[in-house]
């Protein structure tokens, strides 16, 4: 232990709620719906999506209006298989553009969902020459009411998120409900002996604030996309959200779970505990990181999850007394926000699972003498437009501008500086983290991630190989509040 996680990881201000809250742990944990394929002809399944509109009853006795894929928060769940191509054609019946980005999907640039590549809702053209800031970006595809996003999926099996990636405006439309799950699953994995069925637990973490109307709060500007002063660093909420529901609790044998735990708030940092009703700290066993699987199992007693990041853990509840209880909290939390979910022990269960100590091999192995170049990046606040923003290298966002250049199978280090937290996220490619100030990764750093937590004051390096597809794509800050006010930067792969 050498004392680095006591830095704490404070970003943002709290926004409170103007309703009565419920207690924890009385809402029973949702299930996202698994999609139906259209079609599943010709080796490629064909989804539909429509955003709309729609109200939840997030809060018992509270109705909240929500924009969302398919009228739920989160939305469907996209199940697949490694190596089979997905066509999602979202129709877009919003009162604003949106854009739709496959999180962790090795994708090809036309279907990545470039924040300028614009879904505009019917008869809205004239928005696709306003961008937000003004710029115009001749490289903008955008299309009207429905668009095709097409997914090769030629990757290892995970859990991904699909979510909205507008430019100027993710942060609200994350907030507001547009976001789900897409796992991608292969024969290999299947095979393993991990907890599977009732057992594996898709858990998407996001806090939100509730209006007085029932309404989730958010600070935006009237304008001009960001938020007010004191959101600047980001906007945290007071509820704490498991697949849409508040504080759930989820009735489980006492057995081995699978978690597949997706960290989908704005800016809330976690550091999350499995804590059993005498105290008892349970191991979290990570399989998985936000890539796939990794090598071999890594144990933690407390994981630390910042926005956008992916964790696969397993949890063995067998030793728990029948009708206890196991309750997930947050380290980073006070208060309300310190709890997150409960495990209620309902029954003794056979048990086939296992957790083999080997996961896979076909983890890439760069190393350093394999790059080309190393690059550093300083992620900073700054001044833009005028007023308060975000920057990578003293620059903000500007879909002209090229800022990386690589050729396609090339291999880099890059050095990414912080001054305050900051999740920042690759498009198309995973990466192996080198270090972090120097030192050896952290243990919560094993395997292939596409989203690293840079804590304040830290350097983090990490190696990757650009392959998969040519084209433009993105890095960027995932405190979605960061990046709507300048914290992106392009990567063009040639």
């Amino acid at each position: 232990k050498d004392g680095r996680e006591a830095v704490p990881a404070f970003t943002g201000a709290e926004l409170r709620s103007a309703v009565p809250l419920p207690p924890p742990f009385q809402v029973p944990l949702p299930i996202p719906s698994v999609l139906a394929p259209v079609s599943a002809s010709g080796g490629a399944d064909r989804y539909a999506i429509t955003q709309r509109e729609a109200s939840a009853e997030i809060l018992p006795g509270v109705r909240t209006p929500l924009w969302t894929y398919d009228g739920t928060f989160p939305g469907p769940t996209i199940e697949s298989r490694r190596g089979r191509p997905v066509t999602v054609t979202h129709r877009n019946e919003l009162p604003v553009p949106t854009v739709v980005h496959l999180h962790g999907g090795r994708t090809p640039a036309a279907s990545d969902g470039y924040p300028t590549d614009l879904l505009l809702p019917d008869g809205r053209q004239e928005t696709a020459m306003h961008m937000g800031h003004g710029m115009h970006d001749p490289r903008a595809v955008v299309t009207t009411l429905t668009r095709d996003y097409t997914f090769p999926l030629d990757q290892r099996p995970t859990l991904l998120w699909y979510h909205d990636h507008r430019m100027d405006f993710t942060a609200p439309a994350i907030w507001r409900g547009l976001a789900g799950l897409h796992i991608v699953r292969d024969d290999a994995e299947d095979g393993l002996g991990l907890p599977a069925g009732p057992r594996e637990l898709p858990l998407m973490i996001a806090d939100r604030a509730f209006a007085a109307d029932g309404s989730l709060a958010y600070p935006a500007l009237r304008d001009r996309p960001g938020v007010t002063d004191p959101y600047l660093g980001g906007v945290l909420g007071d509820v704490i959200l498991v697949n849409g529901a508040p504080w759930p609790e989820h009735e489980a044998d006492a057995a081995r779970y699978r978690l597949r735990v997706l960290n989908a708030s704005n800016a809330r940092h976690y550091e999350l505990e499995a804590v059993t009703d005498d105290g008892r700290r349970l191991d979290l066993v990570q399989v998985g990181a936000d890539q796939g699987l990794l090598a071999a199992p890594v144990t933690h007693r407390v994981l630390p999850i910042a926005p956008a990041e992916r964790y696969d853990v397993i949890v063995d509840f067998s030793g728990i007394a029948i009708g206890s209880r196991v309750r997930v909290v947050n380290r980073l939390g006070s208060g309300r926000t310190r709890d997150v979910m409960a495990f209620r022990i309902a029954r003794a269960a056979a048990d086939g699972s296992r957790v083999p100590r080997t996961l896979s091999a076909d983890l890439p192995a760069w190393r350093r003498s394999d790059a080309v170049r190393v690059r550093e990046f300083a992620f900073r606040t700054g001044r833009m437009n005028g007023g308060h923003g975000w920057l990578i290298g003293g620059l903000p966002f500007d879909p002209g501008r090229s800022d990386v250049t690589v050729g396609l199978g090339e291999v880099e280090v890059w050095r990414l500086v912080a001054d305050v937290h900051h999740p920042v996220h690759l498009h198309l490619v995973g990466f192996r983290v080198l270090s972090r100030s120097g030192r050896p990764p952290l243990p919560h750093d094993a395997g292939l991630k596409d989203t690293v937590s840079l804590r304040p004051g830290e350097s983090v390096e990490i190696i990757t190989r650009f392959d998969g597809y040519r084209g433009r794509y993105l890095f960027h800050c995932h405190n979605a509040e960061h990046e709507d006010m300048g914290m992106m930067a392009n990567l063009e792969i040639i």
